[in-house]
């Protein structure tokens, strides 16, 4: 079994507030949700109104395949957020027994 992690780290520049913040975050997990078969949450800078930071794993039995949905997850994060600057990012693929 093959658990990927994807790390994604946003910066909501024109965003004034936590509501705001909460908006642009359960847009994003819920159209992730809807178009990959994966979970997501926000994981970190939950305080921070112009910081996002979100998780998202998926469960694979090939770990190529793990990572090719989490680049697609990462490519349609990026693509479908104007309001939302990817700062950074990291996938990891751990091989579980």
């Amino acid at each position: 079994m093959n658990v990927g992690a994807l790390r994604v780290k946003l910066c909501l520049p024109e965003n004034g507030s936590l509501k705001g913040k909460r908006k642009v975050v359960k847009s994003i997990c819920g159209r992730v949700e809807n178009k990959f078969n994966v979970s997501i949450a926000e994981i970190d800078d939950l305080d921070h109104w112009k910081l996002a930071t979100l998780g998202v794993v998926c469960v694979s039995n090939d770990g190529r395949h793990a990572n090719e949905i989490l680049s697609r997850v990462m490519n349609f994060i990026e693509a479908s957020r104007g309001d939302a600057e990817l700062l950074d990012y990291e996938i990891e693929i751990l091989n579980v027994l």
